[in-house]
């Protein structure tokens, strides 16, 4: 029996999307959450590995934030009363090929390849960046980013150097986002340059602290879920949904539950094929326009993923290798500085470059699917509210997740905070005020945020 006002919700997906919103709207509606898999979560994915007779919990999905553009995810840390500790965000590009790499957290980590103290190539790769970021800067601030122009288009026209395309901007976002350097070149060229400012990418100085959660990001998941933890259904795929002017039949292996609304949290591909023949014209056409991309994701202890030389070693380390511009990322995140990991034994998480890894040093395998970004999906974006809570679908449907936005957990929170807002519910009464990070300064921009999966 529920209370008068009190709404029967079915969420579906239990990434970091469906938890909040599980979370914010069972202050005031009966939430059921299902899951397809095993375990809650999504791409927040922490693993126990064991080194030295030690065990250590490292993160292959999710794995920091920052205290700039965080405030929702921050505050729901603070309310769940997780802790996190601050991290360091460096990141490197090295050319297998060519024996090229650098590490720009510092002065002796850029030049951890002596030769480039004598090299003009690698000057003018450092003024091409010192120029991007007033520029862009710039251009962002008089409003001269032009609509329908991507990134690729505009680093052409600036004239922009291929060694400052192909050993820096483009590899940084592509490791941000999960991407080839082609869909980098892609990508709207607004979107992208708000995105660097927002993050400090484009400022040698006030820059944000980066955090990961303590213990692994595994460990926010029991508070944000114990409100609804009895109506967790998992290993329960959801087939289909339809919708009607009274309320929302879901349907799965276990049989057909009848729900006052439903709020669909996972991926926009993943959405449509639950839809399916009762999914409107309107939703094809929106979730249509932002589709997903795999990534495989390998845990492992190879250290000759990472540069050759230990100073240029990174928190984020970019490969290039043999492999076109249009071929999938190859990244490698050292766990050991990012997670603060006190341990001998180096453990590595590398995007897309399984066949390099000695296997007898793979611990774990995944596959991640990521959003990709385009002109047509920004446009796409904009049309939450042409499906959310329509009346095409009886109003009763609503939608969120990360790839509303910038695809990354602080996103997934303000979309299941979007979708908790129109039902009546919102976030806590603030905590205390966040952390405030001491100004850093180094001499390349940090990479960005942290989410793998």
């Amino acid at each position: 029996m529920t209370a008068p006002g009190t709404q029967r919700i079915a969420v579906i997906g239990s990434g970091v999307s469906g938890m909040a919103a599980g979370f914010y709207l069972s202050a005031r509606h009966a939430v059921t959450l299902f899951e397809a898999g095993p375990r809650l979560g999504g791409h927040t994915a922490t693993v126990d590995v064991e080194a030295a007779g030690e065990r250590h919990a490292v993160d292959t999905g999710f794995i920091v934030f920052n205290d700039w553009t965080y405030p929702h995810f921050i505050r729901l840390l603070e309310t769940l009363g997780v802790a996190a500790q601050p991290t360091e965000m460096s990141f490197s590009v090295h050319e297998t090929a060519r024996d090229f790499e650098y590490n720009g957290h510092t002065l002796g980590s850029l030049f951890a390849q002596r030769r480039n103290l004598a090299s003009p190539s690698f000057y003018r790769l450092l003024g091409d960046i010192v120029r991007f970021n007033r520029q862009a800067t710039r251009d962002l601030e008089k409003n001269r980013l032009t609509h329908g122009l991507t990134l690729g288009e505009y680093l052409d026209r600036q004239g922009y150097g291929e060694a400052f395309q192909r050993r820096y901007l483009l590899p940084m976002g592509a490791a941000i986002w999960s991407a080839s350097l082609d869909d980098l070149r892609g990508f709207p060229l607004a979107f992208f340059v708000r995105f660097f400012r927002n993050h400090g990418l484009l400022n040698i100085a006030n820059r944000p602290q980066w955090y990961t959660v303590a213990g692994g990001s595994r460990a926010y998941i029991p508070a944000l879920t114990a409100p609804y933890a009895e109506r967790i259904r998992l290993n329960a795929p959801v087939t289909a949904v339809t919708r009607d002017a009274t309320g929302v039949d879901v349907t799965t292996a276990g049989g057909t539950e009848r729900f006052d609304r439903v709020v669909l949290a996972c991926h926009a591909d993943q959405t449509l094929k639950i839809l399916g023949s009762d999914a409107t014209p309107a939703e094809r056409e929106v979730l249509g326009a932002m589709p997903y991309q795999d990534n495989e994701v390998v845990l492992h202890t190879d250290t000759a993923l990472l540069p050759r030389r230990r100073r240029a070693w990174a928190s984020w380390n970019y490969r290039l290798d043999s492999r076109d511009a249009g071929d999938a990322v190859s990244v490698t995140y050292n766990m050991n500085i990012l997670q603060r990991l006190e341990t001998d034994t180096t453990f590595c998480v590398t995007l897309n470059d399984g066949q390099s890894i000695d296997p007898a040093k793979i611990l774990r395998r995944f596959t991640y699917a990521h959003p990709r970004f385009t002109l047509a999906g920004q446009t796409a974006q904009a049309r939450h509210a042409d499906i959310c809570g329509a009346a095409e679908n009886h109003g009763r449907t609503h939608f969120c997740g990360a790839y509303w936005r910038n695809g990354f957990h602080e996103d997934g929170v303000w979309s299941a905070l979007r979708v908790a807002q129109k039902l009546g519910c919102d976030e806590p009464a603030p905590p205390p005020e966040p952390p405030t990070a001491t100004p850093a300064h180094h001499l390349l921009p940090d990479a960005g945020p942290g989410d793998t999966g």
